[in-house]
């Protein structure tokens, strides 16, 4: 089975559920963009209730391809990003060990969107030990995997799982395990 999706930034744990399942990972870059998806949003689980970080990107439209979307960094999100993602998993048992593998993204630039999402996107994989193939959709086609940003509905991250949370909330709450659990 093939899984199509959107490149997305620290996807849900929803894509990862239907990863596992998949033979193959094909990435639609060549759609059109389209604002406020897990593109360039994502939703991690605080004990206050679901934060979502974005991406911003620079002057992106309905017309352009998702592989000509640009960052921006006139704004401090990598610094932002990393601040929240500290502040709502450093008490997680497995955020110390994970967190070198990701402060990189926070640190450096990369100019497009789909790059960075890729790359990222690689690092969890491999956090994750995942051996599902990954290609790019040579053509648009096929609708992408949609998920949802829900409400998150208790005082434990366990209960975002399933509710479009980010996959760094089981990564950081249960680490190897996650693979398990998934």
């Amino acid at each position: 089975m093939e899984l199509l999706t959107h490149p997305l930034y620290l996807a849900p744990v929803p894509l990862y559920v239907q990863l596992y399942a998949a033979d193959a990972l094909v990435v639609d870059d060549v759609s059109p963009f389209v604002k406020q998806t897990y593109r360039n949003r994502c939703t991690i689980g605080t004990p206050d209730g679901p934060l979502t970080l974005s991406v911003p990107v620079k002057r992106a439209d309905s017309k352009q391809l998702t592989r000509d979307v640009e960052i921006s960094y006139q704004q401090k999100w990598q610094h932002q990003h990393w601040i929240a993602l500290k502040s709502a998993y450093k008490r997680t048992p497995y955020f110390d060990y994970y967190a070198d593998f990701l402060r990189p993204f926070y640190e450096k630039e990369t100019r497009f969107l789909v790059d960075f999402n890729e790359e990222i996107h690689g690092v969890v994989r491999q956090l994750l030990m995942n051996e599902v193939s990954l290609a790019h959709s040579p053509m648009a086609g096929g609708p992408p995997l949609l998920c949802r940003t829900a409400e998150w509905q208790g005082q434990d991250l366990e209960y975002c799982f399933g509710d479009g949370c980010s996959i760094l909330d089981m990564l950081f709450e249960y680490g190897p395990e996650t693979i398990i659990r998934l």
